[in-house]
């Protein structure tokens, strides 16, 4: 059996190609695992679990037969799709992941994040992520119709290309302080996380010992996912 961790595949109705990609992988790859985990950003944007589009309906549909047949499934929020809720998570049977999540890893403890919390250089992104995290600012924006939504979604997601193309690159990158801290005030040696799109295996030295970072890649271009096994074998699959 397999563990097999993935992240940033902003799914989108208009990138056909990695949905059948995703399709494919749950019916395939993640069939025989243990257990699949999203860390973050698995739409490319979320504004409402009242947004039942034929595509979102066809996601959630996928997600419920895996389910249904024996897959468990792990979602995490990301900085897309933070608005996931109660509803998307009993129509489609997976379960929401806190923001901060320790995992024993095959006796491993392993910490899983989406990973922009770890960006601290990025104060611009941090001060919106504070306010778009605030319960009442979410359910004022719930409120609104699901065309308003769509349109202020529209302008947020401009913005924010505008902003990742521009910034310099260390401020879209984490801060290895804060990645040595919240490794620390978890007590793990192991840090699984997505949001960068800078697949990689990082080794460093934490309280003396060795320490991982491992980046999931997003799905751009190809799939990525990280694949583990009982045997301590972690491994950064590509799928096409």
């Amino acid at each position: 059996m397999t563990t097999i961790f993935i992240s940033d595949l902003h799914l989108d109705e208009s990138r056909n190609d990695i949905t059948e990609l995703f399709l494919r992988f749950l019916k395939t790859t993640a069939k025989q695992a243990e257990a699949l985990y999203i860390l973050g950003d698995f739409f490319e944007v979320w504004i409402g679990d009242d947004n039942l589009s034929s595509f979102n309906q066809l996601i959630m549909s996928a997600l419920y037969n895996a389910t249904q047949q024996g897959l468990p499934i792990y979602i995490m929020h990301g900085n897309r799709d933070f608005l996931l809720g109660k509803k998307f998570f009993k129509n489609t049977g997976c379960y929401l992941l806190p923001d901060e999540y320790l995992l024993n890893l095959y006796g491993a403890p392993t910490l899983l994040l989406h990973g922009d919390t770890l960006c601290t250089a990025d104060l611009a992104y941090l001060k919106f992520r504070k306010k778009s995290r605030n319960w009442f600012l979410q359910k004022l924006f719930l409120m609104k119709a699901l065309e308003e939504r769509i349109l202020i979604a529209k302008k947020y997601r401009e913005k924010s290309k505008t902003h990742t193309s521009t910034a310099p690159d260390y401020i879209m990158d984490v801060t290895q302080n804060e990645v040595m801290r919240i490794m620390q005030k978890h007590h793990v040696q192991y840090l699984i996380h997505g949001h960068t799109h800078r697949e990689a295996v990082h080794q460093f030295e934490l309280n003396h010992k060795s320490a991982t970072r491992t980046v999931l890649g997003a799905w751009h271009e190809h799939g990525s996912a990280l694949v583990c096994n009982p045997n301590g074998n972690r491994e950064l699959i590509r799928l096409t």
